[in-house]
């Protein structure tokens, strides 16, 4: 299996070094605009590992908003599986070179939603993802598998679910996607700083377009930004944490292969968190339309999100000013297999100190960078198969799981928690 990897930012970055304890590849390209971050990679790879691991991976040079230069590389590297691990603007570019050049696909974040024209807070417009599943017959019939939404959320989250009905449930109530964590970074002068743990440009689409819910008897629908507060009890001594539903995959992708009574996704922001998206939002600086703006030189195009992200430090570099846990999970009720009310939390924990001293990558960036690569592995060994545009939890979910655990796979322990079957504690 030859891979070639688009993006070697944070994500990108603890995906590679991950990878560099792995065998079931014969190359690794980690791409770049920045070729230099790309070589920065591998440099730590060759200094851990020593150069026999070091000699499986190449930089290259990548610009992911060209496809014809994407399908370019792929060509020259003779790639056969792409792992896109940029901003999710890119998905439609990296998307269609990866099926112009005949080659499989796999990524994090699925192609952007675009919100109903007339009514965005109770009507869907284009949802997440839309955009990819329409071409599912295409890549059917090229015989390549698109593996869609295969990050920690989505990706990790939908193989609980699919391992919540398999083995779990008889009957789904509701996947609740619950994400929190008591993650803290600081300044120089050890004082709290904003600063998101990962992209705010994806933090923006996500958190402050309307919210997408389903429900087996609505289908899929829209309401306000934060809506539904509710304080969540997340595990390992992370605590209590308010979560509100804002825009996410989940929502739109396992309703389509599975029976699932509603489907809702909450995010453990916080008040301070919320208040800064709302003000930037009220500002218009989350938009992404570019605004003429006078400088020193002259007048310059640019957009305005693009300076928040600018001005707001690097998730990639703030690893060593971070401290706590971040939870990725799902709250499944229903009725389990006995016929019995049940309430289970799967979860996943990340600790910013362990990924520090295993990767020298932030807990949020590590959570999600090794479910790719478990993906491939299962691929390369024949057990997950399939074409056409997929999700995860569309696979088998035992065998991930079991290599996700286990002390010669990738070391990762996730748990399933029972809950007392009765409704969350909603804020007013």
């Amino acid at each position: 299996m030859r891979i070639l990897l688009v993006g070697a930012g944070g994500v990108g970055d603890a995906v590679a070094k991950i990878a560099a304890t792995r065998s079931f590849y014969e190359t690794f390209v980690v791409s770049d605009y920045d070729q230099a971050r790309a070589d920065k990679t591998i440099a730590w790879i060759q200094n851990k590992y020593g150069d026999d691991v070091a000699a499986k991976f190449q930089s290259a040079k990548i610009d992911a908003s060209n496809a014809a230069q994407v399908a370019a590389l792929i060509t020259e590297h003779q790639v056969d599986y792409v792992i896109n691990a940029v901003e999710p603007k890119f998905v439609s570019t990296i998307f269609s070179a990866c099926y112009t050049a005949g080659v499989n696909y796999l990524d994090m974040a699925l192609s952007l939603s675009e919100a109903h024209e007339q009514d965005p807070f109770h009507k869907t417009g284009i949802k997440l993802g839309d955009a990819q599943y329409a071409l599912h017959e295409q890549w059917q019939r090229a015989g390549k598998l698109a593996l869609v939404g295969i990050g920690v959320e989505p990706g990790m989250s939908n193989i609980f679910v699919r391992y919540a009905a398999d083995y779990l449930f008889s009957e789904i109530d509701e996947a609740s996607v619950k994400d929190g964590g008591n993650l803290v970074v600081t300044d120089e002068n050890g004082k709290e700083i904003f600063a998101p743990s990962f992209s705010i440009w994806t933090t923006i689409e996500e958190c402050l377009n309307p919210p997408t819910l389903f429900e087996k008897k609505k289908g899929w629908f829209t309401t306000e930004p934060f809506s539904e507060p509710e304080i969540f009890e997340f595990p390992e001594g992370i605590g209590a944490v308010e979560c509100v539903n804002i825009e996410h995959e989940e929502i739109t992708m396992l309703p389509r292969t599975m029976k699932l009574g509603r489907v809702s996704f909450k995010y453990g922001l916080g008040s301070d968190f919320i208040g800064v998206l709302k003000t930037l939002h009220r500002l218009g600086l989350d938009a992404t339309k570019p605004v003429r703006v006078r400088s020193a030189q002259g007048p310059v195009e640019v957009a305005p999100r693009d300076v928040v992200v600018s001005v707001l430090p690097d998730p990639a570099s703030i690893g060593p000013r971070m401290t706590g846990k971040t939870c990725a999970g799902v709250l499944v009720t229903g009725k389990s297999k006995d016929g019995t009310a049940r309430a289970t939390y799967i979860y996943h924990v990340a600790d910013n100190a362990e990924t520090m001293a295993q990767i020298e990558a932030q807990a949020v960036v590590a959570q999600t960078a090794f479910n790719p690569l478990i993906a491939l592995e299962l691929i390369a060994n024949g057990i997950w198969e399939g074409v056409g545009v997929m999700g995860p939890e569309e696979f088998d979910p035992k065998p991930f799981l079991d290599l996700m655990s286990s002390s010669t796979g990738y070391n990762q322990k996730w748990v399933a928690q029972e809950r007392l079957a009765s409704a969350p504690l909603r804020l007013p």
